[in-house]
């Protein structure tokens, strides 16, 4: 047994909010030493919960998903001597990650010419809405500014309703995952090259890759999207969200002899020599009578009923899962997706890595309180006591 994949790498991690954090967090699961450079006040995600307890605790729910496994140094980088630390950690650092807009970090004398003039193999990964260059790279940005311009929105949702977000923060989420890949990237290049990069990473672009089949049909075929309510992207009229009873399923009916399985399970065989639904272009065409014939079905009975029945079919369902459902499947705890982190406060239930390994697999490291490890990051970086104590009372740390 080796050490985790990152367990060598060490990253000063200026991120906030979502983006950046979710990407650095996925390196500390699998062992990086991430020291989330905090403002005194700490990350602005630290509050936003509607707990109280936690707002007190500055440890968001929210933020403890992104952040566990961090260390937490406080910092003013408007002061000069806040500067000079973040100047001597990034001397054997190997990588920052920060999510400002472009050009903060080097108006505070951090941003990638000063830090990688000190440290030439350093990896700077600056995370933005629109990426470092460009006619836009000065907007801000914001998840549900993203979602609507990369055109997420105009494919999400029932057509007479209008755009609509997804249920979560979807740029934000996936352009964290973009930046772990993208700084695992750049650290395997320099296994050869022996030299560090600027990386730039853009939530618009990222959103663009995660829409690319969507957005290359319209590219290369001219395909006009539009909202698609809960039907798959084949659009097959049997590939859709359908009353179940008291709850919703989804099927994914997409073959002949699926077809056959469903109508068959329900009941309702007969429906099998009807021409109106001899074919595809025919179910299409009949979508809503097809789908009276589904829903009438499985009026009679619960979920539990017909999750049984579709199962020992053979067809391909979902049943539509609350969150509270899901953290308690069977499959979940099986996987242990869930795992416990400490917490200044106590024990807490964290969602780890979504892979699992041979060997020395990822985990959810402790969550640090604001500040925590500020006296320990500046001993290792060379401070003794009676600097660190001086900084302290200056309100530098």
């Amino acid at each position: 047994m080796g050490k985790q994949a990152f367990s060598n790498v060490r990253i000063l991690d200026f991120t906030h909010y979502l983006a950046g954090p979710v990407g650095t967090f996925q390196l500390a699961m699998q062992g990086a030493d991430v020291i989330k450079v905090e403002p005194l006040a700490g990350d602005g995600m630290r509050s936003t919960a509607t707990e109280r307890q936690w707002i007190e605790r500055n440890m968001a729910p929210a933020w403890m998903a992104a952040n566990a496994g961090k260390r937490s140094l406080r910092v003013d980088l408007a002061r000069p001597e806040g500067v000079e630390i973040i100047k001597r950690l990034a001397a054997s650092a190997d990588v920052v990650c920060e999510n400002f807009r472009p050009g903060v970090m080097e108006r505070l004398g951090v941003g990638w010419s000063q830090l990688s003039a000190i440290n030439p193999r350093l990896i700077y990964c600056a995370v933005s809405g629109f990426g470092t260059t460009g006619p836009d790279s000065r907007e801000p940005a914001f998840d549900g500014k993203i979602q609507a311009m990369s055109g997420l929105m105009a494919l999400t949702g029932e057509p007479e309703q209008g755009p609509m977000r997804a249920g979560f923060a979807a740029a934000d989420v996936s352009t964290g995952m973009m930046t772990a890949f993208a700084l695992a990237t750049a650290l395997y290049q320099r296994t050869h090259t022996g030299e560090g990069q600027f990386v730039d990473v853009s939530m618009l672009d990222t959103m663009l890759n995660f829409l690319a089949c969507q957005a290359v049909e319209t590219t290369v075929s001219n395909v006009a999207h539009a909202q698609n309510g809960n039907r798959s992207i084949s659009r097959k009229p049997t590939a859709d969200r359908f009353r179940c009873g008291d709850r919703y399923i989804v099927l994914a009916v997409m073959t002949e002899k699926q077809f056959v399985h469903l109508l068959t399970a329900l009941g309702r065989a007969d429906v099998l020599s009807d021409p109106r639904f001899a074919d595809w272009a025919g179910r299409t065409e009949h979508r809503a009578a097809l789908r009276e014939i589904i829903e009438s079905a499985m009026a009679v009975g619960g979920a539990d009923l017909w999750e049984a029945r579709l199962k020992a079919a053979d067809v391909p369902f979902g049943r539509v899962h609350s969150l509270e459902e899901i953290i308690r499947h069977r499959q979940v705890e099986h996987r242990g997706v869930l795992q416990e982190a400490s917490t200044p406060y106590g024990p807490v239930t964290l969602i780890g890595p979504a892979f699992r390994m041979a060997h020395d697999e990822g985990r959810v490291g402790p969550v640090a309180g604001l500040g925590q490890h500020t006296d320990a990051v500046l001993a290792e970086a060379g401070y003794d006591a009676q600097a660190i104590a001086a900084l302290r009372a200056q309100g530098i740390i």
